[in-house]
């Protein structure tokens, strides 16, 4: 891995034993697209075996986190002939390298986290906010299934009755809640946030790796035994919805910034 990596989609910094992952589409909040997703999770696996990387701080340019699968990028990978099974693939691969990563791997979130950018938030190890920051399982907005295993990781973490309301009313959860609730690390202002994303980052990248590695996977072991079986179950789930009348209008709308119409 060289020191710095550019993409359109994001950016890779290793910073003495931190790589620096940043997504880099701020006018679109940072929304990802396919070849992102791919690049994401390529360079996070990238980092398994490079003794050099010992935290990975995953973060979004700007004001916000990640809001998601692109949806104007859309029809550019259809005509690439990108599937639905192909996008489901990229963001299952991002997040079981997240969870699988044998260092840790801390979000730093501001603003909106939203589609799989909750995923994302929740498949680290650490995740810290600040104030102004939200989880939105929006999928059900647009007529599709929560992806990336976030409603699972809900589940795992806050229980069945919050993840049902997240992902069936898709409404936003302030990041104050989401802490209360168990989702998240810790909530701090701006100024605090990344002095204590900081700290930890310099804590673990001089910690012991692997004693570091074995407890991340005994803490997910515990916490994260259905994750896989939510992947799959999406898998199967999401690719069928996403060929469907009701995704067509809800991105339709999304885009055209309207309320969508579902069919009765």
């Amino acid at each position: 891995m060289s020191n710095t990596a550019t993409t359109p989609g994001y950016t890779a910094v290793l910073d003495g034993r931190v790589l620096r992952i940043t997504i880099t589409n701020p006018k679109r909040k940072n929304a990802i697209d396919y070849d992102t997703m791919l690049g994401l999770g390529e360079t996070v696996l990238s980092a398994y075996d490079n003794p050099a990387v010992r935290v990975i701080v995953l973060t979004g340019e700007g004001g916000d986190f990640c809001t998601g699968a692109d949806l104007s990028a859309s029809p550019g990978e259809a005509a690439r002939g990108i599937t639905p099974e192909d996008t489901m693939v990229a963001a299952n691969r991002m997040i079981k390298a997240i969870v699988d990563a044998p260092i840790p791997v801390i979000a730093r979130m501001k603003g909106a986290a939203a589609g799989v950018g909750v995923a994302f938030a929740l498949a680290a190890d650490l995740t810290y906010a600040a104030e102004d920051a939200y989880l939105l399982l929006a999928f059900i907005n647009i007529g599709l299934m929560p992806d990336g295993g976030a409603a699972a990781m809900v589940a795992a973490a806050a229980g069945r009755p919050l993840a049902a309301e997240m992902a069936l009313l898709g409404d936003r959860l302030p990041c104050a809640e989401a802490q209360r609730r168990g989702l998240i690390t810790g909530v701090y202002s701006d100024a605090d946030l990344d002095a204590k994303v900081e700290a930890a980052a310099a804590k673990l990248a001089h910690g012991p790796r692997r004693a570091i590695e074995l407890t991340k996977r005994a803490l997910n072991a515990a916490a994260l035994p259905a994750l896989d079986a939510a992947l799959a179950a999406e898998g199967i789930g999401q690719p069928e919805l996403l060929r469907g009348a009701d995704f067509a209008e809800g991105a339709t709308a999304m885009l055209q910034k309207r309320k969508a119409v579902f069919a009765e």
